[in-house]
């Protein structure tokens, strides 16, 4: 699938050929959406995500492209859920982007978890 891993990089963001994947993590039903922190270690963490939607209709899903297009500034054209649309797991796609790019999203929003 061309997944990089950046060795610098938390396991949950990877670099891929058409741009990043986010590697999340999340939790429907929650009184309000925000980042929570990682969830699993290692290579398997994923980024975990509290979701003010419900797993309904795709509810959960739009919620979350919705708060990563604010969170990132990204176009939410190039946005896409690429694995896990019925899952708590999911692989997000942030086509066109670079990874150092998204990451100093997080980092200055101080999400990056030590």
């Amino acid at each position: 699938m061309g997944l990089k891993v950046i060795s610098n990089s938390p396991d949950w963001i990877q670099a891929h050929s058409s741009g990043v994947i986010l590697r999340c993590y999340v939790q429907p039903n929650a009184s309000r959406t925000e980042i929570t922190g990682e969830h699993g270690a290692g290579s398997s963490s994923r980024l975990k995500i509290r979701l003010a939607a419900r797993p309904v209709d795709g509810d959960a899903n739009r919620e979350l492209l919705r708060f990563l297009k604010v969170l990132t500034g990204q176009p939410q054209s190039r946005i896409h859920i690429i694995r896990g649309e019925k899952s708590r797991q999911k692989d997000v796609l942030f086509a066109g982007t670079t990874i150092d790019a998204l990451y100093t999203y997080f980092v200055e929003f101080n999400f990056i978890l030590k």
